[in-house]
């Protein structure tokens, strides 16, 4: 797709996404509630296939290729969700995956990935050592490079979370997404944008990773430079097709910090007893560090993912 996704676009991810995904559950907690001063309903992308939102916007992408580059194959730089979501999606359609990994990537993802028959190439673990190599694996397999997050087909896929969740709800008043490229952002956007208007859209970002939160302020790009933060899938900075969406359309980008977002994460292991990683806990980490925005609201969180060490919580 060569221009941001319309209605047209994301009713079409939505019916290509739908034969492959899951539809993820929408929970609430009385209890949470309680303590939130307000209602919540958490989108619970955790349970996803490969633990993440990230397989709607992957096997959306790899649906929209035409023949000769499905041959082909795709390719992508990832260090870890991204990579299982393409190499999944690539061995459900037949498609070859090549996957660029740093060296320091988890085992257990470099394992998942092979796992799904896609082939590993091992960088450096910096942004021009990933992306030398994914240029060279290209060059020589003229597989499709299909971006982690700055691409509309992948965009488009990430919407149908929101889709699913404002069909799965009444009105609600605000949807909270994470943000860190900007993909599941912008499409988070883009379906309340078409679906229900109405609904105010705020982005949660960490506090020691607030290029996002500083690029909309600035109306520039500022890349993620050493962020500090225990949120590892918000570390990567807005793209040019991510950061226009999120300017047109954010009601407000809010960040916190980590100490905050460890207590949200504890909150939902011992109330929801499901597994999220930090970078889902953000959502519900602003509304328990701003409850008067919040308050007496229905509020949408998109709980972007749970893949996360058990032998490495934080508390």
């Amino acid at each position: 797709m060569l221009r941001e996704p319309n209605k047209a676009d994301l009713i079409n991810a939505y019916e290509i996404v739908k034969q492959y995904a899951h539809r993820t559950p929408v929970l609430s907690s009385e209890q949470i509630n309680e303590i939130a001063g307000c209602k919540l309903f958490f989108k619970c992308e955790n349970m996803q296939k490969v633990g993440a939102f990230k397989f709607r916007g992957a096997i959306n992408a790899i649906n929209q290729l035409d023949d000769e580059a499905v041959k082909k194959g795709v390719a992508t730089h990832s260090s870890g969700n991204f990579a299982q979501a393409l190499a999944l999606s690539a061995k459900m359609k037949g498609v070859p995956a090549h996957i660029v990994m740093p060296r320091t990537a988890p085992q257990i993802k470099k394992n998942a990935v092979a796992g799904y028959g896609a082939k590993i190439y091992e960088s450096e673990p910096t942004q021009e050592a990933r992306e030398a190599l994914l240029d060279k694996v290209v060059t020589e397999t003229s597989a499709t490079f299909i971006h982690p997050y700055n691409d509309y087909d992948i965009i488009a896929g990430q919407g149908t979370a929101t889709l699913e969740l404002i069909e799965d709800t009444d009105k609600l008043d605000i949807i909270i997404s994470p943000v860190g490229g900007g993909g599941l952002l912008s499409g988070t956007l883009l379906s309340a944008h078409y679906f229900s208007p109405e609904t105010k859209v705020f982005a949660a970002e960490p506090a020691g990773a607030d290029d996002a939160f500083r690029s909309i302020r600035d109306d520039k790009i500022y890349p993620s430079v050493k962020p500090n933060t225990i949120c590892d899938g918000l570390l990567t900075s807005l793209g040019d097709k991510t950061f226009p969406i999120i300017k047109k359309y954010v009601n407000e980008i809010i960040t916190v910090s980590d100490e905050v977002t460890i207590k949200a994460m504890h909150l939902i292991f011992e109330r929801l007893k499901i597994v999220v990683e930090p970078s889902a806990a953000v959502t519900l980490a602003i509304v328990m560090d701003n409850p008067e925005k919040f308050a007496g609201k229905n509020v949408g969180l998109i709980l972007s993912g749970g893949n996360v060490d058990l032998n490495k919580l934080p508390w």
